[in-house]
């Protein structure tokens, strides 16, 4: 299996070098074909994700797992309209990012190119293995991707698809490669792929970040969790609060952006929960309150410390009363996991002061966390949301996924 993961990584590393130089024509054409194919062929990806569902189900798979791992008609042809608006934008390879000319005369270009050959391991979300090909492929960039054994047969229906378009468009053959096993092994040998894979890209859960960051030898780029929370303060317009709560919660609870933790300002804590309670619980949603919380909402559960620092990926949603902005600031500096926050608030002073002391990839005022999101923010897709500091930090559009290389232009200088 080593071996066969190796030859893998060999044969990336020589399509990489064709990669980078192919124009941006070829690469939009490959991603269209692929859009084109993904709608074509639906009815065989929808068959292939069944069979994934059954095996998740027999597990005994949660419904909040089995909402992430599910295809259909719509996921697809989103899948599809994303590889659209990858091949609708600006090729990032070649930007010029910045130049100056020396006093000796030397003329100096930073310019964007592909990072080489990505990995990219990830679980649950086939979609995942669409919206990483698009970023790589425009990138000018090989992927090698491994999914996780609960989308395996779903997995390998959507790389042989894309692999087959883009070659046929005239993008060299191994640009796309799917690691066929779940063998943990076959994992380890990518993470430690020194020399040919140049970036190792990690989206799951949290056991799985934590084992790339201890084993892995090759950079890693870890989209971790998204504990993200909602402050409603104290000068809120509470139709907007709830509406905004509601959504961040209940439109999708099993991605990184929903909301885990509401935080309400004291004020008018009554006045909120008393209308976005009975919407929550309505919509399923279980809710787990400080005291004062289950003072004014008597069906929630008394929240724990686990449950403030828990990224729940279901309808289970913490709710916490506090006093101050301050407190609300605390709370997520002590709990948050540097994904998404936001701020409900008429009062311009409060949401820059929060805008400019939460820490956090994206931070938003009077507007859901849910917005987080490659396509929301016209990068027509992404392939995880970095909570890192280093290279990037948000949704990995396409200008993350290249790096730099310095040109300088001499007419004979020589250093003395």
């Amino acid at each position: 299996m080593t071996d066969s993961v190796i030859d893998q990584a060999r044969r990336a590393k020589s399509a990489a070098r064709r990669l980078g130089t192919v124009s941006t024509d070829i690469k939009n054409r490959a991603l269209l074909r692929i859009a084109d194919a993904l709608e074509r062929r639906a009815d065989l990806l929808e068959d292939a994700n069944r069979r994934d569902l059954e095996a998740a189900r027999q597990r005994g798979t949660s419904d909040a797992l089995l909402d992430r791992l599910a295809l259909n008609a719509c996921r697809i042809g989103a899948m599809a309209e994303g590889l659209r608006e990858i091949a609708a934008l600006p090729d990032p390879v070649g930007q010029l990012i910045d130049g100056t000319r020396r006093p000796n005369g030397l003329d100096m270009q930073r310019v964007r190119v592909p990072l080489g050959v990505i990995g990219i391991i990830y679980e649950s979300r086939p979609n995942v293995t669409v919206d990483a090909v698009g970023l790589c492929l425009k990138s000018g960039n090989a992927a090698i991707l491994r999914g996780g054994s609960e989308a395996i047969e779903s997995n390998l229906a959507l790389a042989l698809l894309c692999s087959r378009e883009a070659e046929q468009a005239g993008l060299p053959p191994d640009s796309v490669q799917l690691i066929e096993t779940t063998d943990r092994e076959a994992a380890l040998t990518l993470m430690r792929a020194e020399g040919l894979v140049d970036v190792l890209i990690v989206r799951g859960g949290s056991a799985l970040k934590k084992s790339v960051l201890e084993h892995a030898r090759v950079p890693v780029l870890a989209s971790l969790g998204g504990n993200c929370h909602t402050y409603v303060d104290a000068s809120a317009d509470l139709k907007m609060a709830a509406d905004i709560a509601f959504n961040a919660k209940v439109s999708r609870p099993s991605v990184c952006n929903a909301m885990e933790t509401l935080l309400v300002h004291s004020s008018d804590a009554d006045r909120l929960l008393d209308c976005l309670a009975p919407r929550l619980l309505a919509a399923g949603v279980e809710i787990r309150g400080c005291d004062r919380t289950r003072a004014i909402v008597p069906q929630s559960l008394a929240a724990t410390e686990s449950d403030w620092e828990t990224e729940f990926l279901s309808l289970t949603l913490a709710i916490r009363i506090v006093d101050s902005l301050d407190g609300a600031l605390d709370h997520i500096a002590g709990y948050g996991s540097g994904h998404s926050e936001a701020i409900v608030t008429r009062d311009y002073e409060a949401s820059q002061r929060f805008v400019q002391e939460v820490d956090a990839a994206c931070v938003y005022v009077n507007a859901s966390t849910r917005f987080t999101d490659g396509f929301e923010f016209g990068l027509g897709a992404e392939v995880g949301i970095s909570t890192q500091k280093l290279h990037a930090r948000g949704p990995i559009g396409l200008a993350d996924l290249t790096t730099c290389k310095t040109i300088i232009r001499g007419s004979g200088q020589i250093r003395v």
